[in-house]
């Protein structure tokens, strides 16, 4: 098994830009595919991105191609999720998930909290 464990969230106005990590404990992330996904209050879980173990496929939501860029480390066990132009939009509780295959994720974080004020 592995844990995902979150950082990076924090509180940041409209038009910055924050980078999240997701590092693993336990086996190797490098054998896993890894997303991001996101909760805002009074919605339902939303995919935002994901990554193939070896780095080789990326996949976004609409909402968030133009703007965000997944890429992983497998030398630090570490995703990372690039965040440009955030907007209020934007603001909810973001969990990284790792699984076998894209698409299919059983391994979840706990979340870190991303606030966009306007």
């Amino acid at each position: 098994q592995v844990q995902p464990v979150e950082s990076g969230g924090r509180l940041v106005q409209a038009g910055s830009s924050l980078k999240l990590s997701c590092a693993a404990s336990g086996r190797t992330f490098s054998s896993y595919a890894v997303a991001w996904f996101r909760q805002a209050p009074g919605k339902e879980r939303e995919f935002v991105a994901d990554i193939s173990w070896s780095g080789g496929s990326t996949r976004y939501a609409d909402s968030v191609e133009a703007r965000f860029s997944i890429w992983r480390d497998n030398a630090k066990n570490t995703v990372y999720l690039q965040m440009n132009v955030l907007k209020p939009e934007d603001t909810a509780v973001y969990y990284c998930a790792a699984g076998d295959k894209l698409g299919v994720y059983n391994y979840w974080g706990q979340g870190t909290q991303v606030t966009v004020t306007s």
